[in-house]
């Protein structure tokens, strides 16, 4: 048997079991224990961490909660996982991002030149970008660790009317356009709310459990209803049309004429008013809203404070 067939095997041993003697391993290979001694610390040096145990009764213990046995994938297979990972280089914080890197290194060292070679040229030419965040997100593992561990939250919160305390119970949070956000349950009202990870000052975990059948990705999918609806209408130029295009929040809602103009007719949360001004303010008079009456005052306070600051006798 082949040097590295036994490695393989021995690993495969070991990760079950976790505690374990040299003898032990000697028995179960037909080996002697000198050599299990070597090839434990060729294990080691390849990454695995085994703790070593002094005295008597001492042995060994795999540090690690669990060790995946060796995988074989194609060139292409590993190509295409090193690209998985590249997708998300842009994000400054990342779950696991130190195991990320070094499982990418693992990755690109383990292939052939011609396949390296292949890897550098594609870097070249291919990206998956998004806008390079400067905003840190400190406590993203700390809140994924709690949602894995189906714990509520006290959490320090800002938003436009400053730093709250809110008790929540988190569904998960998911990545968009380079920053993080969590939908949680607000347990105080039992509504659905999505707060930005990075908005999050600090946090206490609670025990207590909450019971839910929602899970994160049914909630992406679902159309949400609106907690206090309000019906937006919106005439749109073609240009108007091809920018809404463009925009998630809007793109399904879309209805286009046979002119190439169209127009928006849906029913949003009132919450969101003051985060779509923004959008049909850039648009100008391609997106002539109709209603609500709202957003029709917001869009002409922005534009009063732009003449304010641009006076025509400056």
């Amino acid at each position: 048997m082949s040097k590295a067939k036994r490695l393989i095997d021995i690993l495969l041993f070991v990760s079950a079991k976790k505690q374990f003697t040299a003898q032990e391993i000697a028995d179960a290979f037909n080996i002697s224990v000198r050599t299990v001694h070597r090839y434990l610390l060729d294990l080691s040096d390849m990454g695995l961490p085994i703790y070593a145990e002094q005295g008597r009764n001492g042995g060994y213990t795999v540090l690690s909660s669990a060790i995946l046995p060796p995988l074989l994938f194609t060139e292409e297979e590993a190509v295409a996982i090193f690209f998985a990972f590249q997708s998300l280089h842009y994000y400054r914080d990342l779950p696991f991002n130190t195991e990320m890197k070094s499982v990418s290194q693992k990755l690109y060292e383990s292939l052939q030149k011609d396949a390296q070679k292949k890897v550098d040229s594609l870097q070249s030419y291919m990206a998956f970008w998004n806008p390079k965040r400067s905003i840190s997100t400190p406590l993203l593992s700390d809140v994924l660790e709690a949602i894995i561990n189906h714990s509520q939250l006290d959490i320090q919160y800002e938003s436009k009317s400053g730093i709250t305390t809110k008790h929540v119970h988190p569904i998960g949070v998911y990545a968009h356009d380079g920053l993080w956000y969590m939908p949680a349950i607000h347990l105080q009202t039992e509504k659905t709310l999505l707060f930005r990870v990075d908005r999050i000052h600090s946090m206490h975990v609670s025990d207590k459990g909450y019971k839910t059948t929602v899970h994160l990705q049914q909630w992406l999918e679902s159309p949400h209803e609106p907690q206090q609806p309000i019906r937006l209408h919106v005439e749109l130029t073609r240009e108007g049309v091809r920018q809404c295009r463009s925009e998630p929040n809007f793109e399904q809602a879309l209805v286009t004429n046979s002119n190439g103009t169209g127009y928006i007719d849906l029913m949003i949360d009132q919450g969101e008013i003051h985060f779509i001004s923004s959008f049909f303010y850039r648009l100008g008079p391609d997106a002539i809203v109709q209603e609500p009456t709202e957003l029709i005052q917001l869009l002409r306070k922005h534009a009063q404070t732009i003449l304010a600051t641009y006076p025509l006798d400056s």
